[in-house]
């Protein structure tokens, strides 16, 4: 289990699910030429997608970035389409640390969408109930709304089982949100109610982008996904918060590449200077 230090904050990534997406639709225009020499496909033309939350331990409190994919919830369908390798392992990988899932104080969701939602609630006796019962769940107050009112797009991926048993816990903001050393801000982009995440202590800096960059291979500004439904947006955020972490030598961080966990790019953001790779 890889670990980054920020300051006193430890960030600790966990087994949330492994998926495999099409490449064309996670690089949107981007020619597979460019984007497959750094970021390979398969024969199927799908990229490997982990979908692998990050523990935050802080001032004694536990917190989760994203919650996975979910355990049981897929149909045989939907395994196939969204290319499901391993669904998630989130209670083991956090029975490793000693943790419970009674354990987590806060869920930090940068987005709704079912990838980064299936693990809020698990199936128990056929009926859905909350993964984290003693968790307040941070989102963005757009996106709780969508999540609630999808539009005909949007529907295909907030679904009332990964919302319903969690509702009294949720609690929403509106442009920012912070706790301790952690600040969530919303950017919108790859959903309008999208956030990035940014840890500042004691003079070091580590940046989540969620899925306005969802692998080291996405660090250009105008390769975004076609799954983004405001790409201007996106690339604005981008353009902003790049910069940004590139000056203050920060950590880049992932919840989806399946060859990084956390990049530092050299100040022209060319090359990348220090990492922490994803055991494969």
């Amino acid at each position: 289990m890889e670990t980054l230090k920020v300051g006193n904050v430890t960030l600790t990534w966990l087994s949330g699910g492994v998926t495999n997406l099409d490449g064309g639709a996670m690089f949107g225009v981007v020619p597979k030429g460019l984007w497959s020499r750094k970021y390979p496909a398969n024969e199927k033309n799908q990229i490997e997608l982990p979908t692998d939350p990050i523990l935050i331990r802080m001032d004694g409190k536990n917190l989760l970035v994203e919650s996975g994919l979910g355990k049981g919830k897929l149909s045989e369908k939907q395994l196939r389409n969204f290319g499901v390798a391993r669904e998630s392992e989130l209670e083991q990988s956090l029975e490793k640390v000693g943790i419970r899932l009674e354990n987590i104080d806060y869920v930090l969701m940068t987005h709704l969408h079912f990838d980064h939602a299936g693990g809020l609630t698990k199936l128990v006796d056929g009926n859905y109930v909350s993964t984290f019962p003693n968790a307040k769940i941070i989102t963005s107050q757009v996106e709780w709304d969508e999540m609630r009112n999808p539009n005909i797009r949007s529907k295909n991926t907030y679904w009332k089982e990964n919302w319903e048993a969690i509702e009294s816990q949720v609690i929403p903001f509106e442009e920012k949100w912070s706790l301790g050393a952690i600040t969530m801000v919303h950017t919108g982009g790859h959903s309008d109610g999208h956030s990035i995440l940014i840890i500042e202590d004691s003079g070091e800096i580590s940046i989540h982008m969620a899925d306005l960059m969802a692998t080291h291979a996405h660090q250009n500004v105008l390769w975004v996904m076609a799954y983004d439904d405001y790409p201007m947006a996106s690339i604005t955020a981008k353009e902003k918060w790049l910069p940004y972490g590139l000056e203050k030598n920060a950590w880049f961080t992932f919840y989806h590449d399946a060859y990084y966990r956390a990049v530092k790019w050299s100040p022209n953001g060319k090359e990348i200077v220090e990492s922490i790779k994803r055991e494969r």
